[in-house]
């Protein structure tokens, strides 16, 4: 892998989102009618996508770049003692639904990011957030593997490299918290 090739993959994934704009914005407003309407965000991820999840959870309960009041979001994989439980009872597969089941209230959101689109843990909570009528926000990669079609809305940047997604997906979790500063300030 080369800079130059580098660089391109990430301009990509990049510049295909404006080619999903209207589910940027359908996403968008899942978040913010979630947040206006008193409910949190669950949001969950595996690897490097467990700490875009984390940080996403941090900018809304901390702050992203103006002053506002904390905003109520749960990042699922930030509880090691809690994974590990889960994990050894029920299998990995179950870590996130098992909380999605457990926290879960009508007018939350659940927030799925996967730069595979293929974690069975994902794939697993946005089945449980549909059993539960629970809506979903769903950041995918690489076409949107098994999770494709599981979300209430689902954000896919073109690409089939991990990185390349995970980048895409942390500048959308940047523009969604400039929305939400914008809302909330």
């Amino acid at each position: 892998m080369t800079f130059e090739k580098s660089l391109s993959d990430t301009l990509r994934a990049l510049e295909s989102l404006a080619g999903i704009r209207p589910a940027i914005d359908a996403a968008a407003q899942l978040i913010l009618g979630t947040l206006r309407g008193g409910g949190k965000l669950l949001i969950c991820g595996n690897g490097g996508s467990a700490a875009e999840a984390a940080h996403f959870a941090t900018e809304l309960l901390g702050r992203y770049d103006g002053k506002r009041r904390p905003l109520p979001a749960v990042a699922l994989s930030s509880d090691g003692s809690l994974l590990s439980c889960i994990g050894n009872d029920y299998g990995f597969e179950h870590v996130f639904a098992r909380q999605v089941a457990g926290l879960a209230k009508p007018g939350d959101l659940v927030v799925a990011i996967t730069s595979s689109g293929n974690s069975a843990n994902i794939v697993a909570a946005l089945h449980e957030a549909k059993r539960l009528g629970i809506q979903s926000v769903a950041l995918l990669g690489r076409g949107g593997g098994k999770a494709k079609g599981l979300a209430t809305c689902e954000l896919v940047p073109a690409g089939a490299r991990s990185a390349s997604a995970q980048e895409a997906h942390l500048f959308l979790i940047h523009y969604f918290c400039e929305l939400i500063d914008e809302t909330f300030t």
